[in-house]
């Protein structure tokens, strides 16, 4: 089949498009991540006279990074589209998200769509596959306080002890509100077959759109992170709890992510841009804490509906073009996420200037930081 002179024109226009993308990235990552430790190896002094205030810019940069990150996708017309539950109404308080896995373009969109979520981004702690340690990302989350988990029967125990004291020893002392999971353990592709048969075994539901999501990180958080009263029960909802402590965790945030035709976006496309503008899609539903149960079996029953319901949305969505309604509304609402690209310039722009005033010092030090104190934060 003759190729014709107008598809040659536009295979041509994706690769040089490509091409410049890719050298954009590399270069906007040098700059930004460098800015970002090097700015925080001159605040070290900070981190010892008032922490609070460290960790307040340490993540107002923080910010920023993922902001770059979403720039990417947003300038090459990469959108979300947000319905359910507005989850504006509790950026101030603290969450839990629990969210479906099916490619690295996840972790990209929630950075884009959290962006206007007030203060979330620079406060949320994100939990993620060990892998992602070795990226050029992988420092930037490491000095931020990310966690790391290895997948696996072998490691399964192991990491949950290492979560609870990830937990205990950086969520509350760097100020964190927001924590990110994907529950399922993996994507969608790779853990479909097995959570099929898993289903079939024990008599649980066939699941097509998503797979049956695991416990262990999930109850650890709501262990570690639930405020209890006296009596032990769950501090959430308008139980009242005094003001000089955390009120704890108080939602947990069911996130769905859809994307047109069940075709998720990768981080791959995500940088090159090669794919045509997509819209992809977000369904949250807010969960009061005290309405979760904290039993493990109750727990695990809970966390299934909220699967099987993920389920049910992404069917209708992907039958209709659009998420339902919520229980008690006639009218299924969304709403278009919106970045400002002023706003994006800026922070590229502070990025590349900062890439060009390093003094040479200030990267023998980076060199040193990056061997120990980095990896093993005091």
């Amino acid at each position: 089949m003759a190729v014709t002179l107008e598809q040659a024109q536009r295979v041509g226009y994706i690769l040089l498009k490509a091409l410049l993308r890719f050298s954009f990235m590399v270069a906007n990552n040098l700059v930004a991540i460098s800015s970002y430790v090097l700015y925080l190896i001159i605040l070290q002094p900070l981190r010892l006279l008032d922490s609070k205030r460290f960790w307040y810019i340490e993540g107002v940069l923080f910010k920023w990074l993922l902001a770059m990150v979403a720039s990417w996708g947003w300038w090459a017309g990469y959108t979300v589209v947000e319905w359910g539950d507005d989850v504006k109404v509790v950026s101030e308080d603290e969450a839990m998200m629990l969210v479906n896995h099916q490619a690295t373009g996840d972790v990209c969109t929630l950075m884009m769509c959290l962006q206007d979520k007030g203060t979330v981004v620079r406060q949320m702690m994100w939990l993620m596959d060990h892998i992602f340690k070795y990226t050029n990302f992988g420092i930037v989350s490491l000095i931020h306080g990310d966690f790391f988990i290895r997948q696996g029967k072998a490691h399964r125990d192991q990491q949950l002890v290492l979560l609870k004291e990830h937990l205990d020893k950086h969520y509350r002392s760097r100020d964190r509100k927001w924590i990110v999971l994907f529950p399922e353990g993996g994507f969608l592709r790779k853990r479909r077959e097995t959570s099929q048969a898993f289903a079939k075994k024990n008599n649980l539901p066939f699941l097509t759109h998503i797979t049956l999501p695991r416990l262990g990180a999930t109850q650890v958080i709501l262990k570690s992170l639930v405020a209890q009263q006296e009596n032990g029960t769950p501090a959430g909802g308008d139980a009242m709890v005094s003001e000089s402590k955390s009120k704890g965790l108080q939602w947990v945030i069911d996130t769905t992510i859809a994307y047109p035709n069940a075709e998720p976006i990768d981080i791959q496309t995500w940088i090159l841009g090669y794919r045509r503008p997509t819209v992809t899609h977000v369904h949250y539903r807010i969960f009061p804490i005290k309405d979760v149960p904290a039993e493990p079996e109750a727990l695990t029953d809970w966390l299934y509906q909220r699967f099987i319901e993920k389920e049910d949305l992404l069917s209708h969505f992907y039958k209709t073009g659009a998420f339902p309604p919520l229980p008690g509304q006639a009218k299924a609402l969304s709403r278009k996420m919106t970045l400002s690209n002023l706003w994006l310039v800026v922070i590229q722009s502070l990025a590349f200037l900062s890439g060009g005033v390093y003094p040479p010092t200030l990267l023998s030090e980076f060199n040193i930081w990056t061997r120990g104190v980095i990896v093993q934060p005091p």
